[in-house]
């Protein structure tokens, strides 16, 4: 397949939630490409704007949302059901660089072995690396990134890196067909981290482009504290255990198992001290793993098998 034809079969999908301060850029930095966009139940005018100034966009919108994974598998879904050789995942706050799409996909032609290749993601001025993007390339995860760079080495057309997150993805059918779409235990955040460890499993690099850039504009957010035992902390580290037990790279079900029971018995300890209030953080705890260790469990029993998993179920 030539390069131009292969263009043509790229679709871009990107996900909206409440996106009226990025979607006009967003969508004028992908003008070539048919565009999916999939809204998560928008409450300001992001779907209202799209309908009026971008009729051409193929829109989904959704009566509720279905968080980040999810929809984008809605989108994924209907781009292959249109042909796609490709598929592009855009946050609606990044912005794509000319020539991106063009040249990630003439990596993918050369290096076929790369399921998921990213372009660099700068901060949304451009004048320097996104904060986390620049973790991702880092000497651990990368030994020639950096080097190649400073001491002006001839750049690589592709480094390999463990993960890379899904701001800006170039996936192949390929890696669709073999891996799927997301998985439905993340809502939102840490899908990407598992996703990316389902494409290990399967044979599939995950790379980054030195000559294809993205803008993410993201770097004046502030994240908030969250306060312990609350419901928000819960689902922080439900996440956390989720990408560690769920990763089909580890055997590491015994290890749940043994979490469970060190809990069950410090519960156990805490209701002869008389100490309730750590008794009820436990008791939410050992519940939080006790569904965790089923989640993961068919999680796990899924990723392994070949096929679009999570993209024909709806």
């Amino acid at each position: 397949m030539s390069l131009e034809n292969s263009g043509k079969n790229t679709y871009v999908v990107i996900v909206t939630y409440n996106a009226m301060s990025y979607i006009q850029k967003c969508l004028d930095s992908c003008v070539k490409q048919p565009i999916v966009i999939v809204d998560n139940n928008s409450s300001d005018d992001t779907v209202t704007f799209i309908k009026k100034h971008h009729p051409n966009v193929y829109l989904l919108p959704q009566k509720v949302n279905l968080g980040f994974g999810q929809a984008n598998n809605l989108g994924i879904r209907f781009a292959l059901e249109k042909g796609a050789e490709y598929v592009f995942l855009l946050n609606q706050d990044a912005y794509l660089k000319e020539g991106t799409l063009e040249k990630l996909i003439q990596v993918n032609q050369t290096f076929s072995e790369f399921g998921i290749l990213s372009p660099i993601h700068l901060n949304g001025n451009g004048d320097r690396l996104d904060q986390n993007f620049s973790n991702y390339v880092s000497y651990r995860n990368n030994q020639n990134f950096y080097s190649d760079f400073i001491i002006n080495k001839p750049l690589k057309a592709v480094y390999e890196v463990p993960f890379v997150n899904a701001a800006g993805w170039l996936l192949s059918k390929d890696v669709l067909d073999t891996v799927g779409g997301f998985d439905p235990i993340f809502f939102h955040y840490g899908e990407d981290d598992n996703y990316c460890q389902r494409a290990a499993y399967h044979g599939f690099k995950i790379g980054v482009v030195p000559t294809a850039f993205l803008l993410h504009d993201r770097e004046n957010r502030t994240s908030k504290e969250i306060e312990y035992g609350t419901k928000q902390y819960f689902e922080r580290k439900s996440r956390s255990l989720k990408l560690k037990f769920a990763d089909i790279n580890l055997n590491n079900s015994k290890e749940l198992a043994e979490l469970i029971l060190k809990r069950k018995k410090s519960r156990i300890k805490e209701y002869i001290k008389l100490d309730f209030k750590r008794v009820s953080y436990l008791n939410k705890e050992i519940e939080m793993l006790e569904r965790i260790a089923n989640e993961v469990r068919l999680s796990k029993e899924q990723n392994k098998i070949v096929g679009r998993n999570y993209l024909n179920n709806y």
